[in-house]
């Protein structure tokens, strides 16, 4: 609260009564910059200013060009060619080259589930020239474009070579990207502010309409200015006095005491919940424990917990797809859907052979859906038998210790509950959590052969019929080795003052707005 209140006060955002200041109360702080090392949506919203995407996405959930100008397919579709638009540079005002989109996406491809996909279909990855990137596949890979131009995390985020090259699985900390904003590195306080200007320097692209992340993304603010709010009452009281123009994620219990903003849901694929269980340490690692959480789990207790009794803020069963998509199925959908008993899964619990571990659940003190999820996790796991120690911390902290693969006494963990967004469940090629390969998997690290087999089966099939057929196999396979357990779906309202114009649909992106 100290923080929060100097935040308020500061000569930084003093200085932002004037149009050309847009002041944003994110869903948390920013305490990691990578949106490759981290999934992290506040990381991702951040990364989408920053850098520049090579496609980006439209209403309709299309790939259209963004940093390149176009693309060829040759060679039986096994050879792509993508050309970069002209007048592209970085914020340090070196020129964006080829080799740096090379760099760029092969780093990325080493943590992204649909990045890791498309490098392995790639035999070579090059630059012939400064504005050619070139992909020699080993085959046909049609989904090569919605991969670079993904929105959910990770965002194929393209920075120079020299970043590029740092290893995938260590950090990169100097902000040097080609987007519409500049980081102000200098003006960042950790846990309360971070800053970004207009790079005078960027090029939108020509023609079309802003949808997304596509379209020309023109700056029409001269500074964006994020002051972290993490007590929910300060954050409603300076969006009622306007010292805020937009927050992120009010609360649903909230929205209500917001009169006169404008208060609409910009994301009609939600949010989907879900409890990642640490497969690599006991008890997790059982797959006959994991199976005890479908006797007890009741989304609609979760989804209640987040967005309070109104039916149009959630859905209900989820299952491993997002509903109202393509790939959403019902296969296996009754484990979710069955009578709740508590005392037949402490029973199942003695019989896979729970002796009691302690069982480090993750909560977010600073996100409050998030702690709401955690705090019925708790619940829930206490009820089922589970010997569970909740540990509740900021947010950033979380997505820090969630990448660590220690024992629990060396500050592992083994639960924690977060949010995927509906189109980062849209299918087997996007959802990071559905995969099965182990080590390389996404926090968690899950391994299930048979959902990777099914998954590249889904990659190479023929048409949208045969892709339904196998995300049905999918989705009953994950109910059996469980890899997440799916929480619910609810859809996000985010809040701004009416004197904003050009929020557009989709994620929080600070281009195209207007400040009256």
């Amino acid at each position: 609260m100290a923080v929060s209140g100097a935040a308020l006060a500061s000569p930084a955002l003093a200085q932002g009564s004037n149009a050309r200041v847009l002041k944003f109360i994110p869903q948390a702080d920013l305490t990691v910059l990578d949106p490759v090392w981290t999934t992290a949506y506040v990381t991702r919203n951040h990364g989408l200013a920053v850098f520049d995407t090579l496609y980006g996405l439209d209403a309709t959930f299309a790939a259209q060009p963004q940093m390149v100008a176009g693309h060829t397919v040759e060679n039986d579709g096994k050879q792509w060619k993508l050309t970069l638009r002209p007048g592209l540079k970085f914020h340090d005002g070196t020129p964006v080259l080829a080799k740096d989109c090379v760099a760029s996406i092969a780093r990325w491809g080493k943590r992204d589930a649909m990045g890791q996909t498309l490098m392995s279909y790639t035999d070579e990855l090059s630059a012939p020239d400064d504005t050619t990137i070139q992909f020699r596949l080993k085959r046909r890979f049609g989904l090569l474009p919605d991969a670079l131009g993904k929105v959910g995390s990770s965002i194929c985020a393209i920075m120079p070579e020299r970043l590029a090259k740092t290893d995938a699985f260590t950090q990169v900390t100097e902000m040097v990207g080609s987007g519409p904003f500049r980081f102000k590195a200098d003006e960042r306080i950790v846990g309360a502010r971070v800053v970004y200007e207009k790079f005078a320097g960027y090029v939108p692209r020509e023609g079309g309409e802003p949808q997304w992340t596509s379209g020309p993304k023109r700056a029409f603010v001269d500074r964006v200015e994020w002051t972290v709010l993490p007590d929910q009452a300060t954050a409603a009281s300076a969006m009622q006095t306007g010292e805020m123009d937009w927050w992120e994620q009010p609360p649903a219990d909230l929205v209500p005491t917001l009169s006169g903003l404008s208060t609409q849901i910009k994301d009609p694929t939600g949010l989907i919940g879900t409890l990642r269980m640490n497969q690599l340490l006991p008890p997790f690692d059982n797959p006959a424990i994991r199976q005890v959480l479908l006797k007890v789990v009741q989304q609609t207790d979760f989804m209640q917990a987040v967005t309070g009794d109104d039916p149009k803020l959630m859905h209900t069963p989820v299952g491993f797809f997002c509903p109202q998509l393509p790939m959403a199925n019902d296969a296996g959908l009754g484990a979710l859907t069955g009578t709740r008993d508590f005392a037949a899964a402490k029973k199942a619990l003695a019989a896979a052979g729970y002796n009691g571990e302690k069982v480090v659940l993750m909560g977010a003190s600073d996100f409050p859906t998030l702690k709401a999820l955690a705090d019925v996790a708790a619940d829930m796991l206490t009820r089922a038998g589970f010997n569970v120690d909740y540990q509740v911390m900021d947010w950033g902290t979380v997505v820090q210790r969630r990448a660590k693969k220690d024992p629990i006494a060396q500050g592992g963990w083994n639960a924690f509950c977060t949010f995927w967004a509906g189109l980062d469940q849209a299918s087997p090629a996007v959802s990071g959590f559905l995969r099965g390969n182990g080590q390389n998997a996404a926090i968690g690290w899950p391994t299930s052969e048979r959902i990777e087999a099914l998954r590249t089966q889904w990659l190479d099939a023929p048409g949208v019929a045969e892709q339904k057929a196998i995300a049905a196999e999918i989705q009953k396979q994950a109910f059996a080795d469980l890899p997440y357990l799916p929480l619910g779906q609810y859809f996000v309202q985010t809040s701004f003052q009416p004197t904003l114009t050009g929020v557009l649909e989709g994620v929080p992106v600070f281009w195209n707005v207007k400040k009256t």
